[in-house]
C-alpha cells in the first residue's frame, strides 16, 4: 500500500556553538503537536545517534530554530527555538538558545523577511519562547550578506562574520522576575544556590561546594553519577522555587558551576544542558552568568566579582573550549543588570529539501511524493 513522504525547504547552519535546521514557520505545521512530531522525526530523535535524521546525537547540534516576520510591534522576525531530546521523544521550546539565534537574523535576510543594509544591518529579534527583544547585529556590506570575516569565537574551528547580540529586556523574561523568589542567594539541598531568569533561567553554583576544582572536563563532570543526580535533585527543587513546576521534562533551568579564576575580571564555568556538560558554553547562559558576576550576593559574585559601577563593564567566560566576553551594565541605584551584549558567528552550512515520512498538513505550500 503507498505511503506518503512530506518535502520541505531546509537550511542547516551553525549557530555559535550549536547547529541545526532553520525553518520558515510556513514550511512547518501551524498546529504545535504537528510540528513537534514533524520535528522529532526530521532529527531523527528519539536515538542515541539520531542516525535516521539531522541531529548530530548531542543536545548542542539537536536544536531547531524557527523563524517568520515579527508579529510583534517594533520588532523585524519572531524566533522560536525548539530543542529536540537526542533520547527522549520530547520537544521543548520554553528555553532561549543564543548559539542558534545568531543564525536568525542571517538566515531572515537570506529569505527575504529582512532588507539588508550597506555595512550592517540591525535586526530587532522577538524570541517567541521568553518573550524577550534582542537585536542581532549583521554584517552587510554593500547590502549583500556575508558569512565571511575574521571574527574568532572558541569551540568553533575558523574565522567568520561577527554577529553582535544585544539583550535589553531579557531579565526575568521566563519567570516575570530576575529573582523569581526575590532573593540573590538561598539555599537547595544544604548548598547556596543563586536562582537567576537572565537570558536563560538557571541554578548557579559553587564548583567547590561538591568538591570540584571547576576547571573539570565535560566527560569527568558527565561520568560523576553522584554529582549528576545531586544536581538534578537541585535543579527540580529550583524549578518549583522559580515557579516553573515539574521541569523533570524540560531543559530549564539550566545547572551551572562556577568558581574563581586567577585572572582579571573573569568567570569560570561549567553549564549543563541540563543532564550533560555543554563542551563550551550556551550564549545566553554566559549573558546570565556575567549578569550574576556583577551583581552582589549573588553565588557568582563570589566568584571575583567587583563592586557595582556604571556603565558597561566586561567578564569573560572561561568555559571547557576557551572562554566568551560578555558585557554588561548595571543600573548604579538598584544594582541590577539592565543590558548586555555579546559577539557570536554563524555559517549556513547547506539548503536543501528536507524527506519527512507520512504526510502533514504545512502553515504553507507543501510538497507530497508518494511512494510505493
Amino acid at each position: 500500500m503507498p505511503h506518503m513522504e512530506t518535502v520541505i525547504p531546509c537550511v542547516l547552519m551553525r549557530g555559535g556553538t550549536s547547529r541545526g535546521p532553520f525553518f520558515l514557520a510556513d514550511w512547518l505545521p501551524a498546529d504545535p503537536v504537528e510540528r513537534d512530531r514533524l520535528l522529532l522525526l526530521a532529527m531523527g530523535s528519539p536515538h542515541a545517534l539520531q542516525v535516521d535524521g539531522l541531529g548530530g546525537g548531542n543536545s548542542l547540534t539537536s536544536k531547531v530554530a524557527i523563524v517568520s516576520r515579527s508579529s510583534r510591534a517594533g520588532c523585524d522576525i519572531d524566533y522560536l527555538f525548539a530543542q529536540v531530546s537526542v533520547d527522549r521523544a520530547s520537544v521543548d521550546t520554553r528555553p532561549n538558545c543564543g548559539n542558534m539565534l545568531s543564525g536568525a537574523a542571517p538566515f531572515a535576510i537570506e529569505e527575504g523577511l529582512v532588507k539588508a543594509c550597506d555595512g550592517v544591518t540591525p535586526v530587532r529579534v522577538h524570541n517567541v519562547n521568553t518573550g524577550a527583544v534582542i537585536e542581532a547585529v549583521v554584517q552587510t556590506p554593500g547590502g549583500r550578506l556575508t558569512y565571511e570575516g575574521d571574527t574568532c569565537i572558541d569551540g568553533v574551528s575558523g574565522p567568520a562574520a561577527p554577529v553582535r547580540l544585544n539583550f535589553q529586556d531579557a531579565w526575568g523574561a521566563v519567570t516575570g522576575q530576575l529573582f523569581p523568589t526575590g532573593h540573590r542567594r538561598e539555599t537547595i539541598d544544604g548548598l547556596p544556590v543563586t536562582l537567576i531568569d537572565a537570558a536563560m533561567p538557571m541554578v548557579l553554583m559553587r564548583a567547590a561546594d561538591f568538591g570540584l576544582c571547576g576547571d573539570e572536563a565535560p566527560a569527568v563532570l558527565d561520568g560523576n553519577v553522584a554529582l549528576m543526580d545531586r544536581m538534578e535533585r537541585i535543579r527540580l527543587e529550583a524549578g518549583v522555587r522559580m515557579g516553573l513546576g515539574d521541569v523533570s521534562d524540560s531543559v530549564i533551568p539550566k545547572p551551572v558551576l562556577l568558581s574563581a579564576t586567577d585572572t582579571g575580571a573573569s568567570v569560570r564555568s561549567r553549564y549543563f544542558t541540563p543532564h550533560t556538560c555543554h563542551k563550551a558554553h550556551a550564549a545566553t547562559g554566559a549573558v546570565g552568568v556575567a549578569s550574576a558576576f556583577f551583581m552582589p550576593g549573588t553565588v557568582a559574585h563570589w566568584c571575583g566579582g567587583p563592586d557595582v559601577q556604571e556603565g558597561y563593564r566586561t567578564v569573560r567566560i572561561e568555559h571547557p573550549s576557551g572562554g566568551m566576553d560578555i558585557d554588561v551594565a548595571l543600573d548604579p541605584s538598584s544594582g541590577l543588570v539592565h543590558a548586555a551584549g555579546l559577539i557570536r558567528t554563524a555559517r549556513k552550512i547547506m539548503k536543501g529539501m528536507l524527506y519527512v515520512p507520512g504526510q502533514y498538513q504545512l502553515a504553507g505550500r507543501s510538497l507530497q511524493l508518494e511512494a510505493a
